[in-house]
């Protein structure tokens, strides 16, 4: 397999997508990795695997249509397999290994058969200081845009996923790219103020478009670089709400079309407006989880 991942939106012909066959019971307030998880664990609406797999096919169903390729994950018992950005990453001909948390280590080893494919020299294994998750880390062209948190507290979010020893890994391999790192904001507490990753908060789409949520920046003149790169007009900004309910975590097919969920209503309509065909799927159950379609999808082969 020849991997091809220039930016997050030109045509995509092969993706692995993850599975939620086996999630297994539901998980302590201590095993849970983010705030949102947690809400709904201590609320008793944590989501059913039975629902969360039909949302998942409803995906692999709009890839089959758009003749996609897609892989799954081997189900493993009782483990969460949903977040396949998370495990690894494709920057142009390459994939990384990312240096997840340890109890998830499963789930890169449920993907060999993928790796197989691979040539073993395009296959990257990061030194074992530097933490990334593919959340964090959007190739776009000329430029690789990184969430991050550098703060001496760091050890202290587990919501923290993406370190600055990775940001300077991810700089050389990629030495002809402008690597933009972003500060972003965490909370283990509360989801309204938490980017566990990049793109909960922010993403690219179509040709010069992006979907962002100012608060999920720590930096101000960070937000402002990439409202200044995009342009204003080009952008839709989404409400604390909106990012909560993961807004910017849509997932593009192609330059004009896009993956939403069917309840992003103001979202979907200003796509539509601005021509773009929207394939609306159910992934509010998935959402509890603090993820949504791009945490769910590991794209491998673009046009």
């Amino acid at each position: 397999m020849k991997l091809n991942i220039q930016n997050e939106t030109s045509r995509l012909r092969a993706v692995v997508l993850g599975t939620a066959e086996s999630n297994g019971p539901i998980p302590t307030i201590d095993e849970a990795y983010d705030p949102k998880s947690i809400e709904h664990i201590k609320a008793g609406t944590y989501p059913k695997d039975s629902d969360m797999v039909k949302e998942m096919e409803a995906v692999a169903e709009v890839f089959k249509k758009y003749d996609v390729t897609v892989y799954r994950p081997k189900s493993i018992k009782d483990y969460n397999q949903i977040f396949s950005r998370d495990i690894a990453f494709v920057i142009e001909d390459k994939l990384i290994k990312a240096n997840i948390l340890p109890d998830r280590e499963g789930e890169y080893q449920a993907i060999q058969h993928v790796i197989d494919q691979i040539d073993k020299n395009k296959v990257i294994i990061l030194p074992e200081e530097c933490h990334v998750e593919g959340g964090d880390v959007m190739p776009w062209n000329d430029y690789i845009f990184i969430g991050t948190y550098s703060g001496e507290d760091y050890p202290d979010y587990i919501t923290a996923r993406t370190n600055m020893d990775a940001v300077i890994a991810i700089q050389e391999l990629f030495p002809h790219k402008t690597v933009k790192a972003f500060e972003l904001r965490k909370s283990n507490t509360d989801p309204k103020e938490n980017a566990l990753h990049l793109d909960c908060c922010f993403q690219p789409i179509g040709k010069d478009k992006a979907i962002i949520h100012k608060n999920g920046f720590l930096v101000e003149s960070e937000y402002q670089w990439l409202v200044d790169f995009f342009d204003k007009e080009n952008i839709f900004e989404i409400t604390k709400e909106e990012m909560y309910n993961m807004n910017s975590n849509v997932f593009s097919i192609s330059e004009d079309v896009i993956i939403s969920e069917q309840n992003f209503t103001r979202l979907n309509t200003w796509l539509r407006e601005n021509g773009f065909t929207v394939e609306e799927v159910p992934y509010a159950e998935i959402a509890k989880q603090e993820g949504l379609l791009r945490c769910s999808t590991m794209p491998l082969i673009r046009d």
